[in-house]
């Protein structure tokens, strides 16, 4: 079978080289009996790659059988996987068979294989070994015939050297090698997956399917997938239900990806240098985003003050807010005017004239320095003053050197 039927037989979206690499290797490795070791980061859809090697193996007629070795708890995990008979511990009413005496002559596959005790780990690796195994409480030598299979998102190799892992099993299983890549190293299968899940919750819940604008693919392509495949499917059903808007943008998206939004910067995980173009491209992203807000946020302080305080607008301003690729341009700005009252400062009714236009960096000065007077120096009252976030209220006014300790 070619690597294109496998994709569509096991739902595999993508065509990326890495995952093209993993595949081929399962489809070469499939015929052997050779024990596999696949390697990934969680979420990346290591699963796929036994299932696969099993249906294109000779065993593909007999029992494949996945066990989680990290769901079962340590005082039970041999009685799972070899047996027990009756009477070796209180609950063991009868004999029972373990995963693999039922998996004989079939596949077992062994999902967080890095979980297992010690002592288990000598069982396993005997089964590897020579075929046979004790059941829990026998003495009794069993046999089976059993291809293993095993995965794990952690560093084996750095178990072995903390002493958590034995050497010896480690090289058994990693007999044959596969790398599963994490989802930010697949470049346009990011999208690819993101459209099939749109497609799918669309279908699900009846309803049209979303879709990203070019600022939307370019967020979803850069950021890093801490979850991979897991967590993207988990996004885009949230979006799918959440947002009314089937046009999602760049600013909508980045309210669902984790380590983004308006206050922090992503949170980056560590990469190699072949990583370093999409950290850097994510983070200039950001920028961009904050810099949108930033502008909007001053169209909003004006806008407050000129709904606040309309009988100190003189009629002649004009004022236009284009959108963010556009240029803010206010011409004609007025000052205020302020006069002394017994116990506060209020506002003239009129606003006098100036001769010369003050710039838009002297006019926001200027109302931020009102704005902390008639607050008394309290950032945070300013801040709602003026319609802005305090974080953004505290770097205006570093930009602008504004004495604050008055």
């Amino acid at each position: 079978m070619d690597l294109q039927s496998i994709k569509q037989r096991f739902g595999i979206i993508g065509n990326s080289p890495e995952l093209n690499r993993a595949l081929t290797i399962a489809l070469q490795v499939a015929p052997t009996d050779l024990s596999v070791l696949v390697t990934g980061e969680s979420g990346v859809g290591k699963e796929r790659i036994p299932q696969i090697i099993h249906s294109q193996s000779l065993r593909k007629h007999n029992t494949y059988i996945a066990v989680n070795c990290g769901a079962i708890p340590e005082g039970t995990i041999d009685s799972e996987l070899f047996g027990h008979v009756k009477g070796s511990f209180t609950s063991a009413h009868s004999d029972r068979k373990g995963y693999f005496e039922e998996a004989n002559n079939g596949t077992i596959f062994l999902d967080e294989v890095a979980e297992l005790p010690m002592a288990t780990q000598v069982r396993l690796l005997r089964v590897l070994e020579t075929g046979e195994f004790l059941k829990v409480g026998s003495s009794k030598i069993e046999k089976t015939n059993v291809r293993v299979i095993a995965a794990t998102n952690v560093d084996l190799k750095q178990r072995v050297s903390e002493g958590k892992f034995r050497e010896d099993l480690y090289y058994r299983l990693n007999t044959v090698p596969i790398y599963m890549p994490p989802l930010r190293n697949r470049g346009d299968d990011i999208h690819l997956l993101f459209r099939k899940f749109a497609l799918d919750f669309a279908e699900k819940y009846r309803m049209p399917a979303i879709k990203l604008t070019d600022d939307a693919i370019e967020l979803l392509k850069s950021y890093r997938w801490p979850g991979n495949i897991r967590q993207l499917k988990n996004v885009t059903e949230q979006i799918s239900i959440i947002e009314k808007e089937r046009f999602i943008t760049a600013e909508i998206l980045r309210k669902y990806l984790e380590g983004i939004d308006n206050t922090n910067l992503p949170a980056l995980a560590k990469s190699s240098p072949s990583d370093s173009f999409a950290s850097e491209r994510e983070l200039l992203y950001k920028i961009l985003f904050d810099m949108k807000k930033d502008m909007n946020e001053l169209k909003m302080l004006v806008n407050n003050i000129i709904a606040k305080y309309p009988e100190v607008v003189d009629d002649q301003i004009a004022h236009t807010f284009s959108d963010f690729d556009d240029e803010i341009k206010i011409n004609n700005l007025t000052t205020f005017v302020k006069k002394e009252d017994t116990s506060k400062t209020i506002f003239t009714e009129k606003a006098e004239e100036v001769e010369e236009v003050l710039s838009l960096a002297e006019h926001e000065k200027d109302l931020i320095i009102k704005a902390l007077e008639k607050n008394n120096n309290k950032r945070k009252l300013a801040a709602q003053e003026l319609g802005i976030s305090e974080r953004t209220l505290y770097r205006k006014i570093k930009e602008y050197g504004i004495n604050t300790k008055k």
